[in-house]
């Protein structure tokens, strides 16, 4: 299941349980929908609750961020306790322009991504 506030121009997402492709495909519909009225975005993913996702998750991550948008973000906060979550987001600033950073404090992650 999957979460998702929008405010200017930030989309706040929220994963909660099994990470599934019809979260990420939301997530994605969102997204586009913020990035043609507003341009550039930020993004604030809380996977503190995610419990899981799928391989094919994986694959449209790829698709969406390092295929297709990689130069519509502009800072990209992951908020987790999970070491692998937080080396993957290390891993990806080399394919996205974006400034991405990994929190275990929400707050500590929504006021950076916000600066």
């Amino acid at each position: 299941m999957i979460t998702i506030e929008q405010t200017d121009n930030l989309v706040n997402a929220a994963a909660i349980g099994e990470f599934t492709l019809a979260d990420f495909k939301e997530f994605e519909e969102q997204s586009l929908y913020k990035l043609k009225s507003s341009g550039e975005l930020n993004l604030l993913f809380d996977l503190r609750a995610m419990l899981g996702y799928s391989i094919d998750v994986v694959w449209e991550d790829i698709k969406f961020f390092k295929r297709e948008h990689e130069h519509d973000f502009s800072k990209i906060a992951i908020v987790t306790d999970n070491q692998w979550l937080t080396w993957q987001a290390w891993l990806s600033r080399t394919f996205l322009d974006a400034d991405i950073c990994a929190f275990t404090d929400y707050e500590e992650a929504k006021a950076w991504v916000q600066e």
